[in-house]
């Protein structure tokens, strides 16, 4: 009771001394820990992470214990880990680089999406998902955002074409050649078609799911991407973001969900600050000439 008492003691007394920049330090490195754990949770590394925190654990308490060979050949395993590490959580490191860039970065110059480009690319994948969905054609349509996708572009053909309903129920027709792989957008733009995309490593999805669905998901899960998956056995319409399946949507409620995660959600970031600040000068000049 003593310890306990005298441990909370010096608790109150420190909070006084505790400055902003001690309360920063500590939201930075609570953000960089949640960051983590998430990464961690949600990959098939989590294994490998319980791991290196037992291996922790144990030369912890063989150093306790004075087992000093132990303890010396575990350092020299831990000391070793670090590049064991790098290579081991390689891609996680390489897709949470990316999005941090892509955020912290690319938007601070990025100028604002064409939206009328959007807005028909939109209004074209509604229109040709309602009648594969009524016609069970399997689509896997990828809205590209932020973190490129540039490098599944190879694995497919490149286009750069106009989004029409014609235009995606053809590449998506089940005789035409390149009716198998993903169709990606850019831009507002058809970029690519028949590409492969990366398949989900998550051992917690539906059994009924197919290699579409898992392509779909897995590819929310390297990036920013919003996907759209139309099942060729049943019609269902679902779209894919951050790792997570929105199943049975209608026609309605997709175009909704676009234009929400494509066009209103990238009006509030992909300006940047530049554009941030360029939008409240307009706004406050437009107040202005009014009053006037």
């Amino acid at each position: 009771m003593t310890a306990i008492r005298s441990f909370f003691q010096d608790i109150i007394y420190a909070l006084p001394k505790i400055g902003i920049m001690d309360i920063l330090d500590i939201l930075v490195v609570a953000s960089i820990i949640y960051t983590v754990l998430r990464l961690i949770r949600s990959t098939s590394s989590a294994k490998v992470a319980v791991s290196i925190l037992a291996l922790l654990v144990i030369t912890w308490v063989t150093d306790i214990l004075n087992m000093y060979a132990v303890n010396w050949i575990l350092e020299r395993i831990l000391e070793m880990g670090v590049i064991a590490l790098v290579i081991v959580f390689q891609p996680e490191l390489r897709r949470a680089l990316e999005k941090v860039g892509s955020r912290f970065f690319i938007n601070l110059v990025n100028a604002p999406s064409n939206r009328s480009a959007e807005e028909m690319a939109i209004a074209a994948t509604v229109s040709a998902c309602e009648i594969m969905s009524k016609e069970r054609v399997g689509v896997l349509l990828v809205f590209e955002r932020n973190v490129s996708l540039e490098e599944y572009f190879k694995t497919g053909t490149l286009i750069d074409a106009r989004v029409t309903e014609q235009l995606l129920r053809n590449l998506f027709f089940p005789k035409a050649s390149l009716h198998d792989g993903a169709v990606i957008i850019r831009q507002g733009r058809v970029a690519a078609a028949g590409c492969v995309m990366p398949l989900s490593e998550n051992t917690h999805l539906s059994s009924d799911l197919g290699t579409r669905h898992r392509a779909g998901i897995g590819t929310s899960e390297v990036s920013d991407a919003v996907v759209v998956i139309v099942s060729e056995e049943t019609g269902t319409i679902s779209v894919a973001i951050g790792g997570m399946l929105k199943r049975h949507l209608a026609p309605q409620t997709l175009e909704k969900l676009l234009t929400n995660e494509l066009i209103d959600n990238t009006e509030r970031v992909s300006g940047g600050i530049f554009g941030r600040v360029k939008n409240r000068i307009a706004k406050r000049t437009g107040l202005h000439h009014e009053e006037k």
